[in-house]
C-alpha cells in the first residue's frame, strides 16, 4: 500500500501559518520570512521585500509603513503585498507583526534562456512545427491574444498590426509606450509564438502567426528584473483580460524557490490568473545540470512551481520532424519542487538551439554575435537554447488549441497536452523518468485533435464527450499518447480527457483531491511512492532540499548527505548501515542509504526513514 507523506517543509510552514492566525502559539520574526530573507538578514544586508497582509489588513500595513516614514515601491493586491525595502531591524518589526502572514524577498527574476557552448547549427521553425505534427497555417492562433511578460518587443514586420497594447513596467509606475526590447530575448520568444515570416522566410514562422499580443515589459537591458514587477505585470493581465482579450499568459523567466508555493507570491499570482480563467505557461528553468554535465534534480525556478500553471522544460528535437532522435537538453530543470515536492515540469517541447527573431536594438544579439543567423532573404535572426523558447513553442501550440476550443481553461488545456504527450526515450531505449519530462513531448495535432471534436453538450460524466484514437502520426510513425495526466504527484490513468469531468472547470486547483468517476483510475505517487519503472524517483540521485543535487550527493532541507556520511543538523555519522536514529536538541540522525526506498515523512508524528523510525519520545528504533 502505498502512504503518502508530508515534508518538513510543509509541516513547518503550515505550523507557521497557524502561529500567525492564533491557532498556536507565536511565531518569531524569522520564521515569517522566506529563505533569501533569512541569509540576507543574518548578513545584516537591506533588502527589498514583498510585505503579505493578512486579509483585511492592508490598510493597516501601509499605515504602519507611513509612520514610519517607509516608501512603497509597489502594491500588489492579488496577494494583498506591498513592496519595500527594510532594514533586518525593520524586517523583525513589520514581518513579525500580527497584521503581516509574513515577508517574502523581492528578488531578481531573469530570463530561462541560454547560451549555448554548442556549435550553433541551422534551424528551422518549420521543423519544429513538424515534429510538433503541424503544418504551417497563417491563420492558426486567429483570434487568441497571449500576454508576453518579458524584456518586450521589438514591432518587426513579423508582428504586423498584431501588437495590440504595449505596457513598460520597468522605469517606474506602469508606463504605455510604443512596443520595444532593449534585451531581444521577449522577440525571439514571441517569434516562437507567433511570427508571421512569408517568402523566403517562411521556415521561420511562429506556432501560431496570427495570434495578437500585448507586450508587458519588466525584464531590462540585461535580462533581469523584479518579482513584484512581474506580479504587477501578471494583476495588469487579469484586470485587462476583457479590455485586452487576454487568454494566454508566457512567463518565461523566473526565481529560485525561496519558499513553498502556498507562501511564494509570484506562484500565487500565476494561481489568480488561472482562476481567473487566463492560461499561464511557464518555463522550467534551466538548472537540470551542472558545469561537469551531471544531471540533478529539483532544479525547477519559481513560478514554474504553481500547480496551475503548464511547466514546460526542453528537448532537443535535432532539427528533424521525426521523434526518434528527441532527447532532453540536458539543462532543463527537474523536478520534484523545492519544500512542496510537486511533479514538474508537466511537459516539454523544443527548445534547443531554435531561431527565431531578432530585436535590432537588444543587447543580447550585440553581446553574442555569433548566435546570429542570416535567412535566406538576407535578414537577420537569432539562435538561442533554453526552457524558455520550449515555453514559448508551448504557448504557440495552446493558441492552436484556444482557437479551436474557445471554451478551454486552464485545467483542461494542460490535461490535454499531458494526456496527448509522446514520451521521448534515451539513447539506449529507456524512458525518461516522470520529473524530467513530465509525461512526455507535447503533440499539437493529437491536442488539436481533441479538443476540436469535444462536445460541449454532453454533460453526462459517464459519457465520453470525445471519441479519439490515442496516436498520432508524425514524420511517418504512428505514435502513442502518453495516455496520463499527473495531478499534484500522482498519476491519473484512465480516460480522463475524454469525460466532462468537473476537474476542467475553473473552480478546481490543479493537484487538489478529486474524485475521477468510474472511467479513471488513479495510480501511484510519483514522488513519494515505491513506484515500478520510470516512475521512481530515489536511486543513485536523492533530491530534496535548498540546493540542487548532483550525482550522489543528498541534499535535504539545510542539512547535506554525502555518499554514505549523513550530516543532520550539527551532527554525523558516517557507517552506511546506520539505521538507529538518535536525537539531541537539533541534531538529528537517521536512516539507511544502502536503500532506494527511502521514505520521509510525518505520521502521527512518527517520522519514517527507509528503515529507521524516529519516535515522539526522540528514541529511535527499527
Amino acid at each position: 500500500m502505498i502512504t503518502k507523506f508530508f515534508t518538513p517543509h510543509r509541516v513547518v510552514a503550515s505550523m507557521a501559518l497557524a502561529a500567525v492566525l492564533g491557532f498556536a502559539g507565536s511565531a518569531s520574526a524569522q520564521d515569517k520570512l522566506d529563505r533569501s530573507l533569512r541569509d540576507g538578514r543574518r548578513a545584516g544586508q537591506t533588502q527589498h521585500v514583498i510585505i503579505k497582509a493578512r486579509p483585511g489588513y492592508s490598510a493597516w500595513v501601509r499605515q504602519m509603513l507611513a509612520q514610519n516614514g517607509m516608501s512603497i515601491d509597489a502594491e500588489l493586491p492579488s496577494v494583498d503585498g506591498l513592496a519595500v525595502e527594510l532594514t533586518p531591524d525593520q524586517l523583525d518589526k513589520f514581518c513579525g507583526s500580527t497584521a503581516s502572514l509574513g515577508c517574502s524577498a523581492d528578488v531578481a527574476v531573469s530570463s530561462s534562456s541560454q547560451i549555448s557552448r554548442i556549435e550553433s547549427r541551422i534551424d528551422a521553425s518549420s521543423t519544429v512545427l513538424g515534429t510538433l505534427g503541424v503544418a504551417p497555417a497563417l491563420g492558426g492562433g486567429f483570434g487568441v491574444t497571449v500576454a508576453l511578460i518579458d524584456s518586450g518587443i521589438y514591432p518587426l514586420p513579423a508582428f504586423g498590426n498584431r501588437i495590440k497594447a504595449f505596457y513598460d513596467f520597468t522605469r517606474g509606475g506602469i508606463r504605455r509606450s510604443e512596443p520595444y526590447d532593449d534585451y531581444g530575448h521577449g522577440t525571439h520568444v514571441a517569434g516562437l509564438i507567433g511570427a508571421w515570416e512569408s517568402g523566403p522566410d517562411l521556415k521561420y514562422r511562429g506556432v501560431a502567426p496570427s495570434v495578437h499580443f500585448v507586450g508587458l515589459k519588466v525584464l531590462d537591458q540585461n535580462g533581469r528584473g523584479t518579482t513584484s514587477n512581474v506580479i504587477r505585470a501578471i494583476e495588469f493581465a487579469i484586470a485587462n483580460k476583457q479590455t485586452l482579450g487576454i487568454d494566454i499568459i508566457n512567463l518565461s523567466l523566473g526565481h529560485p524557490i525561496y519558499e513553498s508555493a502556498a507562501l511564494d507570491p509570484l506562484v500565487q499570482a500565476v494561481e489568480r490568473a488561472s482562476d481567473a480563467g487566463i492560461i499561464v505557461v511557464t518555463s522550467a528553468g534551466n538548472h537540470g545540470a551542472n558545469a561537469d554535465g551531471e544531471l540533478g534534480y529539483a532544479g525547477i525556478t519559481s513560478p514554474g512551481n504553481a500547480p496551475s500553471s503548464i511547466t514546460v522544460g526542453a528537448a532537443d528535437h535535432h532539427d528533424s520532424v521525426t521523434r526518434q532522435d528527441d532527447r532532453l537538453a540536458a539543462y532543463s530543470s527537474a523536478g520534484p519542487t523545492w519544500y512542496d515536492g510537486l511533479a514538474k515540469p508537466d511537459v516539454v517541447a523544443p527548445g534547443h538551439l531554435l531561431t527565431s527573431e531578432l530585436s535590432p536594438t537588444g543587447s543580447l544579439a550585440k553581446a553574442y554575435p555569433r548566435m546570429k543567423k542570416r535567412g535566406p532573404s538576407g535578414r537577420f535572426f537569432l539562435q538561442l537554447s533554453g526552457t524558455s523558447m520550449a515555453a514559448g513553442v508551448t504557448t504557440g501550440v495552446v493558441a492552436l488549441l484556444k482557437q479551436a476550443m474557445p471554451e478551454l481553461t486552464p485545467n483542461l488545456a494542460k490535461g490535454v497536452l499531458q494526456f496527448t504527450a509522446i514520451p521521448m526515450h534515451d539513447d539506449e531505449g529507456a524512458s525518461f523518468n516522470l520529473l524530467r519530462q513530465g509525461t512526455g513531448e507535447i503533440n499539437a495535432a493529437g491536442g488539436l485533435k481533441v479538443v476540436s471534436r469535444i462536445d460541449l453538450s454532453v454533460t453526462d460524466l459517464r459519457t465520453p464527450w470525445v471519441k479519439v484514437r490515442k496516436t498520432t502520426r508524425i514524420g511517418g510513425e504512428s505514435l502513442s499518447w502518453a495516455g496520463n495526466i499527473v495531478w499534484g504527484d500522482n498519476i491519473v490513468w484512465g480516460e480522463s480527457i475524454f469525460y466532462n469531468l468537473p476537474i476542467w472547470d475553473l473552480n478546481i486547483v490543479w493537484g487538489d483531491n478529486i474524485v475521477w468517476g468510474e472511467n479513471i483510475t488513479q495510480g501511484g505517487n510519483i514522488v513519494w511512492g515505491d513506484g515500478a519503472g520510470d516512475n521512481i524517483v530515489w536511486g543513485d540521485n536523492i533530491v530534496w532540499g535548498d540546493n540542487i543535487v548532483w550525482g550522489d550527493n543528498i541534499v535535504w532541507g539545510d542539512n547535506i548527505v554525502w555518499g554514505s556520511n549523513i550530516v543532520w543538523g550539527e551532527g554525523l555519522v558516517t557507517p552506511s548501515n546506520t539505521t538507529n536514529a538518535t536525537f539531541d536538541g537539533d541534531n538529528i540522525v537517521w536512516g539507511n542509504l544502502a536503500d532506494d526506498n527511502i521514505v520521509w515523512g510525518n505520521v502521527d508524528d512518527n517520522i519514517v526513514w527507509g528503515n529507521a523510525v524516529m519516535l515522539p519520545d526522540g528514541k529511535g528504533g527499527l
